[in-house]
């Protein structure tokens, strides 16, 4: 059970920087990296628990260290596809409304 505490605290922590350090960040909100960086590593956490990865001393890092990358890599992803596709409509939106006028 620890194993899961600090898997979802660092992916946690990667999600928010990954929200912290993106350029759009305005246009979604915070605890969306977060919680998809949680929700993929917790999802991997069990995965490699379940088939039975933390028993052998050989392999017991694979249920810390993999499911912390699977976290950041999808809080990165989260926030590049999120923050790029809400600021195009944002952007749209605006211009619509501006040609309105």
């Amino acid at each position: 059970m620890l194993t899961m505490v600090i898997v979802t605290l660092v992916a946690g922590a990667f999600g928010a920087i990954a929200w912290g350090t993106d350029s759009r960040r305005l246009a979604y909100g915070a605890a969306l990296p977060a919680g998809v960086a949680v929700v993929a590593a917790l999802i991997v956490w069990m995965i490699t628990t379940a088939v039975g990865l933390d028993k052998p001393a050989s392999t017991a890092w694979i249920v810390w260290i993999v499911p912390m990358a699977v976290g950041v890599v999808a809080a990165w992803l989260t926030a590049q596809v999120v923050g790029r596709t809400r600021h195009a409509h944002d952007t749209e939106k605006v211009n619509e409304i501006l040609r309105m006028r």
